[in-house]
């Protein structure tokens, strides 16, 4: 009955827009969840270990993403190696960070794209009505453009996530950079 009065109140393209959209919208949420979680117990530790290193200690700590970067390297720690690690921190820290950008560039025009099918369909039952009115139309367009609106709800919280995680990667890497100018700066006996 539910799904027999959605399908009479919306087409099925705007079906298919509005569940794509919730997917986006479901996935956001998560990948920003786990991504911010994660990215803030990272920071939290490399806090500690640039602390360590600034208080003298001259080699990396085990928990340093740098340290576990280089687990099962038998080099010493070079300034390339350092950053061979940075860089693979960096690009494990990024994860999901494209798929937020990908959203939000693509949900309005999804949301736009639901919308204009579904008053090109309107028009068309219209066309054949000699009585299109504007209380005949409102009620169509406005139903229409919930795609459109469905896709800026979307696009907004990817926007400003993918904008906050990226700042987190940010302080993460200038945390990982701090530590690699320490170990690498020379040491004054």
């Amino acid at each position: 009955m539910i799904s027999t009065t959605l399908l009479d109140n919306y087409g099925l393209v705007a079906i298919v827009v509005l569940g794509w959209l919730s997917l986006y919208f479901i996935f956001v949420i998560w990948v920003f969840l786990y991504r911010y979680f994660s990215l803030s117990m990272a920071l939290n530790n490399e806090k500690k270990c640039l602390e360590i290193l600034l208080n003298g200690r001259n080699t990396l700590p085990k928990s340093s993403l740098l340290g576990s970067n280089l687990i099962g390297i038998d080099k010493k720690l070079t300034e390339p190696m350092l950053q061979y690690s940075l860089d693979k921190a960096i690009k494990d820290a990024t994860i999901g960070l494209t798929f937020l950008a990908i959203v939000a560039s693509t949900a309005p025009f999804i949301g736009l794209f639901g919308t204009v099918v579904e008053i090109l369909e309107a028009f068309s039952k219209l066309g054949t009505n000699s009585k299109a009115t504007l209380d005949v139309i409102a009620p169509v367009i406005s139903k229409a453009l919930v795609a459109t609106a469905a896709g800026i709800l979307t696009a907004i919280p990817a926007y400003s996530f993918n904008l906050f995680l990226k700042r987190k990667v940010f302080e993460l890497n200038t945390y990982l950079q701090l530590q690699i100018n320490v170990l690498i700066s020379p040491k004054i006996d």
